[in-house]
């Protein structure tokens, strides 16, 4: 892709927003939405052209449909609670994709369309989800595949970074289950970073898994973070139950991406 490309970023919130400016950063013409008026100024503070965008379940904007005249848009909105609801936005998305010919599609997916089922998965493995907002993912997912745009889903672990500390998750908590689970996560840096490759390549009709390839145990890893946060340490039952370890073939074969964050080293500084 060129600088002259047009990139529509559809929910900058805690990912959208710092993937938005650092596109916009880097060149690119970028167009942002958010469902909230008073973010619109931060958006347009950014280099990005901002719009209020809203599905109810059917698509509203102040300012037409300007925002989906791009040449590609990165679908950012996160699961709704209310599972039919959150398909009929992703339906209604996927009919304004096709009427104005946007030719190229990133979503932003999650590895919980997996399900932990035990086992190793990759992006060959069938998805198993076996939680509502993982169901909807994978029935999302469907919607954008195989139509006459070009789509790549992005499957990205759990989210840390920025606001999302990981050592808050369990601090102070006791009794918590699964302590010898393995953990499945991404920075955002990471975050932003696959994407841009996704792009800078033209990788398109891919589904990559997200995760950094590090999988240290629920304990060790949240213990070592609280501490790093100064926060009461957690305390973890020494168990294993339910579990996955997300795995890509296609990041390193495709992307040839390289992951910033170590979570093994992310917090080992302070870590007892």
């Amino acid at each position: 892709m060129n600088k002259r490309t047009v990139i529509s970023v559809l929910g900058c919130g805690w990912l959208g927003f710092p993937l938005a400016q650092q596109l916009a950063e880097n060149g690119f013409f970028v167009r942002g939405s958010t469902t909230s008026t008073e973010k619109l100024k931060s958006l347009s503070e950014k280099n990005i052209d901002p719009f209020l965008v809203q599905f109810n379940p059917h698509y509203t904007s102040g300012r037409g449909k300007e925002f989906f005249n791009c040449d590609i848009i990165i679908v950012t909105i996160p699961p709704k609670k209310e599972y039919d609801l959150f398909l009929l936005q992703m339906q209604e998305l996927s009919k304004i994709i096709l009427e104005y010919r946007i030719p190229n599609t990133i979503f932003i997916s999650s590895t919980g369309v997996y399900g932990d089922i035990n086992t190793e998965v990759d992006e060959y493995s069938i998805p198993r989800p076996d939680t509502i907002s993982g169901k909807s993912m994978l029935a999302a997912e469907e919607l954008f595949l195989g139509k006459a745009f070009q789509t790549t889903i992005i499957r990205f672990g759990g989210l840390i970074g920025p606001g999302r500390h990981p050592g808050r998750f369990f601090s102070g908590k006791k009794d918590i289950p699964n302590g010898k689970a393995p953990v499945n996560l991404i920075h955002l840096d990471d975050c932003i970073g696959i994407i841009e490759k996704v792009i800078q390549k033209d990788s398109w009709n891919k589904i990559y898994n997200a995760c950094a390839p590090q999988h240290p145990s629920r304990k060790d890893f949240y213990t070592a973070a609280a501490a790093d946060a100064g926060l009461p340490l957690p305390e973890f039952k020494d168990e294993l139950q339910k579990w996955k370890i997300v795995k890509s073939r296609n990041t390193p074969e495709f992307l040839n991406y390289q992951f910033k964050c170590d979570l093994k080293k992310l917090f080992k500084a302070r870590e007892k």
